[in-house]
């Protein structure tokens, strides 16, 4: 949800560009940011405003890739362009809603197929 309201012009598609900028603009409201570097903490509320769930994936951990326990924008970016990378199927540089898509063939909390509680 989150990459595809980075849309800035309204096209229905975003952009490299339009998706670091809109990275650089929420991690600037992060508690702690101005230092360049936010806590655990702080990403986690950042998580929360802006992915809709303090747990949400990406972690802390994987985003902290210098393992400093601070997140800089820099780390957040990267993470976020190999999110960019995975979801455009079609290799254009352009993520359209068809590719921010996914769609589940079983429930969440539901055993995997074949087997039985």
């Amino acid at each position: 949800m989150l990459v595809a309201a980075c849309d800035a012009d309204r096209d229905a598609r975003v952009t490299r560009p339009e998706l670091d900028t809109c990275l650089a603009r929420s991690f600037a409201g992060a508690e702690g940011s101005t230092t360049g570097k936010i806590g655990y903490i702080a990403y986690a509320d950042w998580s929360l405003k802006w992915l809709g769930d303090r747990n949400a994936l990406p972690s802390p951990f994987e985003v902290d890739r210098d393992g400093d326990n601070a997140i800089t924008l820099a780390e957040l970016q990267a993470r976020f362009a190999q999110f960019f990378l995975r979801f455009d199927r079609n290799r254009d540089g352009v993520l359209v809603r068809e590719e921010l898509l996914t769609i589940r063939s079983f429930a969440p909390n539901a055993p995997p197929r074949g087997k039985r509680r």
